[in-house]
């Protein structure tokens, strides 16, 4: 499960479950913890200790922060989150700390094989630590906006997991049948760019939407999503195994502003209803 932030009431209901957890820091936080190791310390102690029965997996530090002067403070915070984590005696517990990126901060994505950060200043740094440290890249990658900001090169069929389209890689002769795949390796090819190929990467949000455009009915959320589920433990051409993947989202927030696609990620209704079935 993922939460974006600590929630009382969620870490209560999640102890004892064994579901492992990735927590976010939300990004009006991350000046403080980056300025302040006793803003990371407080923080540990209010939400991480007094929840010895959650399995954290994750915490992410930030969420799609895409504010330049922003960024900077990632890498810092970061720091002092673990060492916060350590001075707690929560270092062996084998919790890992990232940032979750929105994809565009990859650039040169088609081919996959020549993506590449689209500012090295920000995120070497940030994956030069990760590799240190053995925590993985999250990264958010939605095939739904790629398709719908690009009709006319990209098939539904390719963004929806479906057979149709066929995409070979002319840098390594890997061959693609999805989006999704191209679009993870193309993070895989930029973190090999940076000089980092051991940082994994936990897909941390994913998912189509069932309302709200053309592009985005029950009937392509469903597809995208239950084909997600069946493709996911494969892995992709580059990197074949297990994928670790976060389907966003639980429930539909209707209470959400924005675009009307953005209510409608979700696989239940506020009220806990089916959106849509899907199989696990």
């Amino acid at each position: 499960m993922r939460i974006y932030a600590p929630e009382t009431n969620v870490l209560r209901a999640l102890s004892g479950t064994g579901i492992g957890l990735l927590m976010d820091v939300p990004n009006e936080n991350i000046t403080a913890f980056a300025s302040t190791p006793s803003a990371a310390a407080a923080w540990v102690k209010a939400y991480v200790q007094p929840y010895p029965g959650v399995s954290f997996r994750y915490i992410a530090v930030g969420n799609e922060v895409m504010d330049v002067d922003a960024q900077k403070n990632i890498l810092p915070a970061m720091k002092n989150l673990n060492t916060a984590l350590a001075a707690a005696g929560l270092g062996g517990r084998g919790i890992k700390v990232s940032t979750a990126l929105r994809f565009d901060v990859i650039t040169d994505t088609f081919p996959p094989s020549s993506g590449v950060f689209a500012d090295d200043d920000f995120m070497d740094p940030i994956a030069e630590y990760l590799e240190t440290t053995g925590a993985p890249l999250l990264a958010n990658v939605y095939p739904y906006f790629a398709y719908v900001g690009d009709t006319t090169d990209i098939r539904l069929d390719y963004a929806t997991f479906q057979p149709g389209t066929t995409v070979t890689d002319d840098g390594n002769g890997l061959t693609y049948t999805n989006l999704f795949d191209a679009m993870v390796d193309s993070i895989y090819a930029a973190l090999e760019d940076a000089g980092t190929p051991g940082v994994k990467v936990v897909v941390s949000e994913t998912g189509w939407p069932s309302s709200g455009s053309s592009a985005a009915m029950v009937q392509n959320a469903r597809t995208y999503n239950q084909n997600l589920i069946n493709h996911v433990g494969g892995g992709t051409p580059k990197r074949p195994g297990p994928l670790e993947t976060y389907m966003f989202a639980m429930f539909n927030e209707n209470l959400k502003t924005g675009d009307e696609t953005e209510r409608h990620f979700g696989l239940f209704n506020p009220d806990k209803s089916p959106a849509y079935t899907l199989s696990f």
